[in-house]
């Protein structure tokens, strides 16, 4: 099922996976999970097994259907390289994408080392931005290094939630970062020293920068709602898209 996306860097979500595992720090609180849950109340088709990992074969040939240039954000309800997905359902996958070049997808994941695997004998479409989720040095940095590996068109990071200072990052061959702050009720908070870090970063390294939110708690170190803590970082919003840089770095 394809739906128009309230993420602020996409346009719609398709969902040809359901349900996902935890493999993370960053997994701890996942929206997806309890969304999933609230879709299996309502009784809403793809989610009878709640958060279990569900395959739905119906979905794929969705984005064929759709001629208007799109940008779909591919499983924001799943990892579609979650070890339980076979490889020719992955490949069905990125058939579809190849199918509809009109379209650009973003396919993220956790799970960096099975990403890298697959397309050491499968061509990564043009169209398809290939991301890892960064959420901390000990799990989230090493996935940077399974990706850069991969011959992608565009290879992004969603360093959503954000849970600590990262340090020093090796942004080669990266075009775009996401950051992003928890939200939720329970919510960790994320310190806007670390947030500039990667924007001052990405600026040295000529990677675009997208600040996604701030999440449950405010740049002041205050917990509130989403909504009135914004978007703001340094007094601007910050929307780079890889395309809007010019000379950015491809290797």
């Amino acid at each position: 099922m394809t739906t128009q996306s309230t993420i602020e860097w996409t346009e719609q979500t398709w969902n040809p996976v359901t349900g996902c595992t935890k493999v993370s720090s960053g997994c701890k609180h996942c929206y997806a999970e309890t969304m999933a849950r609230r879709l299996e109340a309502m009784g809403v088709r793809g989610y009878e097994n709640g958060f279990g990992l569900t395959l739905l074969p119906e979905r794929l040939n969705e984005p064929l259907r759709r001629r208007k240039p799109t940008i779909y954000f591919v499983n924001s309800m799943s990892d579609l390289f979650h070890e339980e997905v076979p490889d020719n359902f992955i490949q069905q996958t990125f058939e579809v994408i190849k199918q509809t070049p009109q379209h650009t997808y973003q396919i993220l994941t956790k799970r960096a080392e099975r990403l890298s695997e697959f397309f050491q004998s499968y061509e990564a479409p043009k169209n398809a931005w290939l991301g890892v989720s960064v959420e901390n040095r000990e799990d989230g940095l090493p996935r940077i290094d399974e990706l850069r590996n991969i011959p992608a068109h565009i290879r992004f990071l969603s360093v959503e939630p954000l849970l600590e200072d990262l340090g020093k990052i090796n942004l080669h061959g990266i075009h775009w970062v996401i950051v992003g702050g928890e939200s939720g009720p329970k919510a960790r908070p994320m310190k806007k020293e670390w947030a500039i870090n990667v924007q001052r970063q990405c600026e040295q390294q000529n990677v675009a920068f997208f600040f996604k939110q701030w999440g449950g708690w405010g740049a002041d170190g205050r917990k509130r709602a989403k909504k009135q803590n914004g978007r703001l970082l340094m007094g601007k919003t910050w929307d780079e898209m890889p395309a809007l840089v010019s000379g950015q770095q491809n290797g």
